[in-house]
């Protein structure tokens, strides 16, 4: 796993205004060589972080930073909110901030753990897709909630009222084209925006946790994002490349999510699908779907009132399909 050193850490917070300073500047900073910032920032490079050095000027970020902070982050949230937290942690840099949650479960962690990281190195997708996190950038965030009754069947269509929580948060920062695409993909403008990812444990009608991850893309340099394979925008993109606040953001989607988590075990998806439906892109579209090996065409009808996608056959029948086992492309 890339590691950023303490070092690196405090040379980022200087640079982080996207203004040049000075090497002796940096030295003094840090109580090292020149020679030995130039080789710190060029190990930079390696978390997707690009800067410049000019003679005369010193040394510069690409694009200015807003690294995250939990007093900010909290500050946008209610006190019933904040008393729902159990631990909020940002780190650097994870693997995966659902993997952490995951295994944290399984050590008996409390419910509402929050984790952020400025970094993923091993960030999980759909299908296993890996999703690309270049440091400081965009926003990735999870958080492990305890259901205590129901079961796991008391989770169904959770990732479509994430999804609308989601929504909720993006279109109060004016992105009001930004919509769903089933079961669990943020899209905006036909591209994708981001993603929901729900790992799910425990017992059939007992106890069970849920990790919600989120991953949303708030800039994609275009040399971090050549791999990926999918149509993408980014928040920055949509603003026509305006910076937006970031710890703003991720506090309103805490927000948001949390409004979801602290009642859903009472609402459960009834009290999410009319307003998912608002958000649906792909309605009336034609669509491939893939179950394992196969694959069914047809029109895409939305959901029904369980949260399954009702897609209508050639032949003109029309079929429910369970969120969690398909996942499609528009053809």
């Amino acid at each position: 796993m890339v590691l950023i050193s303490d070092k690196q850490k405090k040379i980022l917070k200087l640079l982080a205004d996207g203004e040049f300073h000075s090497g002796t500047e940096l030295a003094e900073l840090l109580g090292v060589s020149r020679s030995a910032i130039c080789k710190q920032l060029n190990g930079l490079s390696v978390l997707g972080l690009q800067h410049a050095a000019v003679s005369g000027k010193g040394y510069r970020l690409d694009r200015p930073l807003e690294l995250l902070d939990n007093t900010q982050i909290n500050a946008e949230l209610t006190p019933a909110q904040q008393a729902a937290i159990s631990v909020l942690e940002i780190h650097d840099t994870l693997p995966s901030t659902n993997t952490y949650l995951v295994e944290a479960s399984q050590q008996g962690a409390l419910s509402g753990f929050v984790c952020f990281a400025e970094h993923q190195t091993a960030g999980k997708g759909r299908r296993g897709r890996q999703w690309v996190s270049p440091y400081g950038s965009n926003l990735y965030l999870s958080i492990l909630w305890r259901f205590q009754q129901g079961g796991m069947a008391s989770t169904a269509g959770l990732s479509l009222a994430i999804g609308v929580a989601v929504i909720r948060a993006l279109r109060a920062q004016g992105f009001s084209e930004a919509g769903l695409k089933w079961p669990n993909d943020i899209y905006c403008q036909g591209k994708k925006l981001g993603g929901i990812l729900i790992e799910v444990s425990g017992e059939s009608d007992g106890p069970c946790a849920a990790v919600i991850g989120l991953g949303l893309n708030l800039f994609l340099p275009e040399t971090q994002a050549h791999a990926i394979t999918q149509a993408w925008t980014d928040l920055t993109k949509l603003l026509g490349g305006k910076a937006l606040p970031r710890n703003e953001l991720a506090g309103q989607l805490l927000k948001q999510l949390l409004t979801v988590l602290m009642t859903y075990e009472t609402t459960g998806i009834a009290a999410y699908i009319e307003e998912w439906r608002q958000y649906d892109c792909l309605k009336d579209q034609s669509a491939t779907l893939y179950i394992g090996q196969q694959q069914i065409q047809g029109t895409v009808m939305g959901i029904d009132q369980q949260g399954l996608l009702l897609l209508k056959k050639r032949e003109g029948t029309i079929q429910a399909y369970a969120s969690g086992e398909v996942s499609f492309s528009a053809s």
